[in-house]
């Protein structure tokens, strides 16, 4: 009976992956801003009793995001969530076969970016269909430099960049950490 959002612990583990992406993409000089966002949220979360102490000493703005679910969906909130997240996932996506692109290069990988994508849409992590539309932009492009200048992906992040600028604006205004959707707004 409770929002999901709710039962959520504010409290991540890691496996090494993320920061291995990371350190990898500063060897390489390849910006991947929204990657490294997430690593360092799940590197701040396993610093609950300090976020915790520090909450009594610290104050944030009052929330100005109306509370009521009906009110919520009204005021079109749920909407600039679904259009912001959806516009960061691009970003990100592009950041790690940017990453992808400049390693290949750098070690003579010779990736295959579409079959990249193929396999991690059959693989236990990752497994989302936007990969299909991944896998598609590479079908029609194999050298695409940057996915977000893919038409398609382009024409998406177009209509979307608006709700993800606004989840930036709504985050600061009512106190709420979104490291990842401010550096993919400014990636």
């Amino acid at each position: 009976g409770a929002a999901v959002v709710d039962l959520i612990q504010d409290e991540a583990q890691q496996k090494g992956t993320g920061k291995w992406t990371s350190q990898n993409s500063l060897d390489l000089g390849e910006p991947i801003p929204t990657i490294n966002a997430a690593v360092e949220s799940r590197i701040i979360s396993a610093y609950k009793d300090e976020r915790v102490f520090a909450s009594k000493a610290l104050t944030g703005p009052s929330p100005k995001i109306i509370c009521d679910r009906q009110e919520v969906m009204d005021a079109n909130v749920i909407a600039t969530v679904r259009g912001a997240l959806y516009a960061a996932k691009i970003c990100s996506y592009a950041q790690g076969f940017g990453l992808l692109r400049l390693a290949s290069k750098e070690y003579g990988y010779n990736l295959n970016y579409g079959e990249i994508a193929r396999i991690w849409r059959g693989g236990c992590i990752i497994r989302a269909r936007f990969l299909n539309d991944i896998r598609d932009a590479f079908s029609r492009n194999p050298d695409l430099s940057n996915l977000m200048i893919d038409p398609e992906f382009a024409r998406t992040l177009n209509a979307h960049q608006a709700a993800l600028r606004k989840m930036v604006v709504l985050a600061a205004e009512n106190g709420i950490p979104a490291l990842a959707f401010s550096s993919a707004l400014a990636y």
